[in-house]
């Protein structure tokens, strides 16, 4: 399983954060050090609760977005463009 984190020099030392988690970050004095602590407190983090996916409905335009990928009507609409388009631009 792979996080995003951040790692910034602040004050001579190192702080690594896991992206998204507001609180979930590490201070220590070398990068290396800085990721290995961040990913024992991730892994404790994931001990403490149930990590899942949520899906959520897409609404708006956003649910049209791959409806008609198999629709061959739209497949040959597609291809009546494009050669309106090159026959135009010659």
């Amino acid at each position: 399983m792979s996080f995003p984190i951040y790692v910034e020099a602040q004050n001579g030392h190192f702080v690594a954060s896991l992206v998204g988690v507001p609180g979930l970050s590490v201070v220590e004095n070398s990068h290396a050090q800085a990721i290995a602590s961040l990913r024992t407190a991730i892994q404790q983090r994931i001990a403490q609760g149930n990590l899942v996916a949520l899906e959520i409905d897409a609404i708006g335009v956003s649910a049209l977005a791959g409806k008609y990928q198999d629709d061959p009507t739209l497949r040959e609409i597609c291809a009546e463009a494009y050669q309106l388009r090159d026959a135009e631009n010659q």
